[in-house]
Formats: structure tokens, sequence, C-alpha cells
């Protein structure tokens, strides 16, 4: 088996998470008695690009949050938004890091701790993973929602995307988010663990798309009915602001989508050759899903000047700082 972080804690704690031993009981098909016909090898994962990656991807998300509290200019629902977006993928990296420190520590035995808070940590880590991915799914289609009355209702849009509003969508949907994912870890049924996971994934996508579908389909109608200048230019911005949207979601389907697909999978043909064959590169899944907090924040600063600006301030007062 594969002697990444993932792997060493779902081993050792494979009783106290369900969902993650419905994945490792796949996982083993190919060691056990598919490996021979399917000739899938796993893919090997040093320690250490787990490590580097989630440092990265914490260190980008932590300016990005940084930058939009210190320019005044990106304080608007949508940046409050995407500030949102970059704390759910510092959930993973945080997770990612410590969860890596932590077998680290112990493989060396620098670290020595009983299976009572192995199992405690395994179920704060599990929680804030599925925690990330619920809230990043939220907030791409509230950021989309957004960018859809700034483009359809552009007259209105201040009216009816208050800051308290967003404030209160804000809210509700860390506290959904948290809830969810503890009843998920908590108050476990294994298939039904996936079969939800699966379906808010399913929902919220189909949800994102059609708002987007509509938006660049109707958009270029709707501007021919806006004639001052000031007015079409807000309207490039919210075109341009979809865009980068667009972009994020695309980012997201491609680095979680092979996780959900082997979720489906598990649920769908757990037995089969050729599923177990794409179960045995579950490890690469996982650097995928870090990868896209890693990426987010660079799409952030190529898409926003302000943002870009900012960000640069930050990165020059930091090296002066050190230096």
């Amino acid at each position: 088996m594969n002697d990444t972080p993932y792997h060493n804690l779902i081993m050792k704690h494979l009783e106290h998470n369900p969902l993650m031993y419905s994945l490792e009981n796949v996982t083993n098909n190919i060691s056990l008695g598919d490996q021979n016909s399917t000739e899938c090898a796993q893919i090997m994962i040093p320690h250490e690009l787990f490590l580097t990656l989630g440092l990265i991807s914490l260190v980008e998300n932590i300016l990005v949050v940084l930058a939009i509290i210190k320019n005044r200019n990106l304080h608007s629902p949508m940046y409050y938004f995407i500030c949102c977006l970059a704390v759910s993928d510092m959930l993973v990296s945080v997770s990612n890091v410590v969860e890596t420190m932590f077998m680290l520590l112990t493989e060396h035995g620098l670290l020595v701790v009983t299976p009572h808070m192995m199992k405690h940590l395994d179920n704060v880590i599990d929680i804030m993973i599925c925690s990330s991915v619920v809230s990043s799914l939220s907030f791409l289609s509230t950021i989309a929602a957004d960018r859809y009355i700034t483009i359809f209702y552009a007259l209105r849009y201040h009216s009816i995307m208050t800051t308290q509003r967003a404030v209160a969508v804000i809210v509700i949907i860390w506290l959904a988010s948290t809830i969810s994912s503890t009843l998920f870890i908590v108050y476990y049924t294994d298939n039904a663990v996936i079969v939800c996971l699966v379906t808010f994934f399913c929902i919220t996508l189909v949800f994102t798309a059609v708002l987007y579908l509509h938006m660049f389909i109707l958009a270029h109608v709707h501007s021919r009915r806006i004639v001052a200048f000031h007015k079409s230019r807000r309207q490039a911005t919210s075109m341009k602001g979809a865009i980068t949207l667009t972009i994020l979601l695309g980012v997201f389907i491609i680095c979680w989508g092979p996780f959900f697909l082997h979720l489906i999978l598990i649920l769908t043909c757990p037995k089969s050759p050729y599923c177990t064959c794409f179960f045995s590169h579950f490890n690469l899944f996982l650097i995928l899903i870090i990868c896209n907090s890693l990426i987010d924040p660079l799409i952030y600063a190529y898409r926003s000047q302000e943002l870009r600006k900012t960000l640069k301030e930050l990165v020059l007062c930091s090296w002066c700082f050190v230096m």
C-alpha cells in the first residue's frame, strides 16, 4: 500500500471513519485480488510533496484574505464571497499540513499519541475537509448568483445584494457546512454519506451551469438595452467577473471531479477490474484536491488587477519586514 500521510492515517484508524473505510476497502481490492488482472500500480506520493503543496497553498490563500481585508476597493459582496472561498481552500491546506506533520513526527518517534487522541484528530481533519468541499461548492454557487444579479438586474444590484445580506449568506453557508460536515462524520451510514456528497456536488454544478448558460446566452441581448457609457462599463465588469468564476468552477471540477467519480464508482462498481484500476490512483486525486487550493489564488490575482496590485504590496511589505 501507498505510504502517504493520508493512507497511513486511514490505515491506523479505519474503524473510526466509515467514508474512508469504504474508500480504503475498495482500494485494497486492487492489491488483494484484482491487481494481477488489471495490472494497475498505485502511485507513490512522498510526504514532502504533500507538505510542500500544502504550505504553498496556505500562504497563497492567507495573502488573498489579507489583500481583500486591506484594500477597501475590494470590500464588495463578490470579493467577500471570494474571501470565503479562499478560507475554504485554507481548510484543505491546514488539514493537509497538520496531517503530514503529524505523520512525519510519529514516524520519526518525535511524537507519541494515544489511540483516543488519534481518533479525535482524524475526526477533526475529516470535518475540515468535508466543510471545505461543501462550503466551496456553496460559495461558487453564491458567486454565480451574484454575477447573475449584476448582469440582469444591474440597476437594482446594490439594493438586492446589500452588505447585510451578503454577510447573512456567508454566515448561513458556514453554519450549514460545519453542521452538515459534523453530522456526516458523527452520524454516518456508509453509503448515505457518499450519496449525500455526490448529490450535493451534482445539484450545485447543475445550478451554477444553468445560471452561467443563461448569462452568456442573454448577456449580449441584455447589454443592448443599456445605453449609458458608465452602465455599459458596469456590464463589461460583470461579465469579466462571470468569466473569472467560470474559470474557478472549471478548475474545481477538474481537481475535485476524479474524487467524486471515485465516490460514484464505489457505489456502482466496487468489484469491477476497471473501477479498481481507477481506485488505485486515489492518492493522485488527493494531490489534485490540494492543487485546487493552490491554483485558485493565482486565478484571483490574474483576473483582478486591483487584487493583484494589493498582493504585490503585501509580498513586498513582508519581504522588507523579513530583511
